[in-house]
């Protein structure tokens, strides 16, 4: 532990563990809504963003945010629209906002490899105090917003016809998710990487529907496995000098396999000593606040 005896080491530790813990908040309504890698989108269209601030001289954090809210925002629009082309135009938008954003920073004055490569894949170690304070600010709101209306979110990522029916403003959440979604991502760039965060936002979600039942249940143990992978990709990164958001996700993957492949030995093992039907129907776990989240049954990211 002596590496957190360095202000910058620990500048680092606490960007990651915020973004640990509000990444997979939002992300679990992503994956009920089989939105997965849309986390990769708006960080492809956020690099534009980094490229305008770079080519004007001004914040590329500030030009980021703006840029890829509306990129989340057209994002949502397409995929609200449901039209067989939306596939292609999402990947239009995917594609053009990261090869912008390559050639607008090559055109910027102070621009160098290096500062491509810092936001792409992070440069959490170089995070400055000033950095720090809005990466705490940003994801102490997208925690609230995630958790205070967790039952609305939750209604509009299960089934939005009936989340339309119960008189929820379907769009209004949509947008907010979006919007969500894209300043995250956002911020993260200083920790994980643009590349990375959709990472994430997943990983910690799918290792905690390996276990966990109950909507609430799995959103808790989510966060909880995102803050561990956090702490121990830093501890890591700062002893073996490795790339820390590289490190995080590298982390956060190899919790999912020794989850899945503890489960499936647990389950091949009550299969041969155990009675037959002694597993028998799972119920929900946890006691979540509303008759839908304890029924309804979570989404895999890749199902």
């Amino acid at each position: 532990m002596m590496i957190f005896q360095y202000e910058f080491m620990l500048r680092a530790l606490v960007g990651a563990l915020v973004i640990g813990l509000a990444a997979p908040a939002l992300g679990i309504y992503l994956v009920q809504r089989r939105m997965s890698l849309i986390g990769d989108g708006v960080g492809h269209v956020a690099l534009t963003g980094v490229g305008i601030g770079l080519l004007l001289n001004t914040s590329p954090v500030l030009t980021a945010v703006i840029v890829s809210a509306v990129g989340a925002v057209a994002i949502e629009l397409v995929r609200e629209r449901g039209r067989t082309s939306g596939d292609l135009a999402l990947a239009l938008l995917f594609y053009g906002g990261i090869a912008g954003g390559v050639m607008l920073v090559g055109l910027s004055a102070n621009s160098s490899n290096a500062t491509l490569m810092s936001y792409l894949f992070g440069a959490l170690t170089t995070t400055s105090p000033e950095d720090l304070v809005v990466i705490v600010v940003v994801a102490v709101v997208v925690l609230a917003a995630m958790l205070g209306l967790r039952p609305a979110l939750f209604a509009i990522s299960h089934d939005e016809e009936y989340a339309r029916v119960s008189g929820l403003p379907v769009r209004a959440l949509n947008l907010l998710l979006a919007a969500t979604t894209a300043v995250t991502v956002t911020i993260a760039m200083r920790t994980v990487g643009l590349l990375l965060i959709s990472a994430l936002m997943v990983i910690p979600v799918a290792t905690a529907q390996q276990f966990s039942r109950g909507f609430r249940s799995t959103m808790a143990a989510a966060m909880t496995l995102g803050l561990v992978a956090a702490a121990v990709g830093i501890w890591l990164a700062g002893t073996a000098n490795t790339a820390p958001g590289a490190t995080i996700v590298v982390v956060s993957i190899a919790g999912f396999l020794l989850v899945a492949l503890g489960g499936a030995g647990w389950r091949s093992l009550r299969r041969r000593t155990g009675p037959a039907g002694a597993d028998g129907p799972v119920e929900p776990a946890g006691a979540p606040e509303s008759v839908l989240e304890q029924t309804a049954p979570l989404v895999g990211p890749g199902r």
